[in-house]
């Protein structure tokens, strides 16, 4: 082999022995034969997802700029199982078990991430990053509500409907986090059919994220060109302290990578007892279970409590996580993406509203974010960026089409604790503009 020629090794394999794997898995799949359970689907997700992968990566321009592999793996997705090239059942389990509460592997993928991104941080730099994350989130919804607005003057929509109709399912966390009790709100307010108020939310929600996913592969360009607006891909703000080793150096022992995976779990169950059980509203508003992970991750690893060996080994798993799992990921998101009905939303004054709505969410985040010491390509993915898409799936496609997955928990505190604010602010704006006079 000649020197410096890498092998062409996908997932870590021989091409030849990759390729034999993928094949015995589609044949499997084509003849009903391949089982619809946990195994199963990873195994048709994953044999779907290294194609889609592998050529996303070597396609010029679309490499670049538009997201490369994770992107194409989410897309090519989309198509397979809107138009059944797929058999049906293998998207219901697919659907069951990545985006459903049957097994709901996304939970698991996410717990990972917001536990080895936060103790992977500077007890200073996080405390400092936390600090100043709810102004860029501010930040990004005031820009999202002055271009929409803007667009709306374009199309002769009033502001009032652009920011009930547009901005806030736009902004709100996602679907069942922001949509869905966006509509509820809605409908005790006027007395209308939720449905009605769904309906739409949900389509712009859609078209919303798609920009969000392209922009997001957008700003990773504008980050390789302009070094200094971004970071490493795993904190928001400039590492100005230096302090204690943060097992970036320690090699963590297969026991290491046990506790790890045990303190995960025990933080997400922490969270869900306070949100199912002991606290689960704060003045009047739902509190995710996410929302309370990530502050009791914080404040463990504000607290140094934790031994570097296993930070070192919470990292080791956000890593695998994030280079081998994202693929099963993207695959999962495509299943719960129709093309159709995207496609049947698509007209001019829907798609530039929703485009100008993300851009003043990317350009009211990285303005707030750089004044709080962020740096802004950073604040604009994910206060953001992770604001304009659908939550938790969103949140993924977006830091998998951006590179910087290890952003991961804070991309959730715009999904969840965002997403609250944002239904506060719809409460009061429904209250105002639609309530009984």
């Amino acid at each position: 082999m000649a020197e410096g020629k890498k092998e062409f090794t996908p997932f870590g394999l021989k091409w030849w022995l990759c390729g034999a794997v993928m094949f015995v898995i589609l044949a499997a799949a084509a003849t009903g034969s391949l089982t619809t359970d946990l195994a199963g689907a990873f195994a048709l997700m994953l044999a779907i997802g290294i194609i889609c992968n592998e050529i996303g990566e070597r396609v010029p321009i679309w490499n670049d700029y538009v997201g490369g592999g994770l992107v194409l793996t989410f897309l090519v997705s989309a198509v397979l199982f809107t138009y059944h090239i797929i058999p049906k059942k293998y998207a219901d389990s697919i659907g069951s078990i990545v985006m459903g509460s049957k097994v709901d592997f996304l939970t698991l993928f996410i717990i990972f991430l917001i536990t080895g991104s936060i103790l992977a941080l500077e007890r200073k730099l996080l405390i400092r990053s936390f600090a100043g994350y709810i102004p860029a989130i501010f930040g990004g919804l005031i820009g999202s509500a002055i271009l929409g607005i803007i667009g709306g003057f374009l199309f002769g929509i009033s502001p009032k409907l652009i920011l009930l109709n547009y901005v806030l399912p736009i902004m709100g966390g996602g679907n069942g986090a922001g949509a869905v009790p966006l509509s509820q709100i809605y409908e005790s307010v006027t007395g209308d059919k939720a449905a009605h108020y769904y309906t739409f939310a949900i389509t712009i929600l859609t078209i919303a994220n798609i920009f969000a996913i392209f922009t997001a592969a957008l700003l990773n360009k504008v980050g390789k060109m302009k070094p200094s607006w971004t970071g490493d891909g795993t904190t928001l703000m400039k590492k100005e302290f230096e302090e204690e080793s943060t097992g970036k150096d320690v090699i963590p022992s297969l026991k290491d990578l046990g506790g790890a995976f045990f303190l995960t779990l025990g933080l997400y169950a922490l969270g869900r007892l306070f949100a199912k059980a002991i606290l689960p509203k704060i003045f009047g508003v739902a509190i995710h279970p996410f929302a309370y992970m990530i502050v009791f991750v914080a404040i463990v690893a504000a607290l140094g409590i934790v031994p570097e060996s296993t930070k070192a080994a919470a990292k080791r798993l956000q890593s695998f996580m994030t280079t081998n799992m994202i693929l099963i990921i993207m695959v999962g998101v495509g299943v719960d993406t129709n093309i159709n009905e995207l496609l049947a939303a698509i007209n001019l004054e829907n798609v530039v509203i929703a485009l100008l709505i993300v851009l003043g969410a990317i350009f009211g985040s990285a303005i707030v974010g750089k004044w709080v010491g962020f740096y802004p390509v950073d604040a604009a993915i994910t206060a953001g960026l992770c604001m304009a898409n659908r939550g938790g799936s969103g949140d993924l496609a977006v830091l998998g089409a951006s590179k910087r997955m290890g952003l991961m928990a804070y991309a959730q505190l715009s999904s969840r604790l965002g997403g609250g604010i944002v239904l506060v602010i719809g409460s009061i704006l429904f209250g105002a503009f639609l309530g009984a006079k």
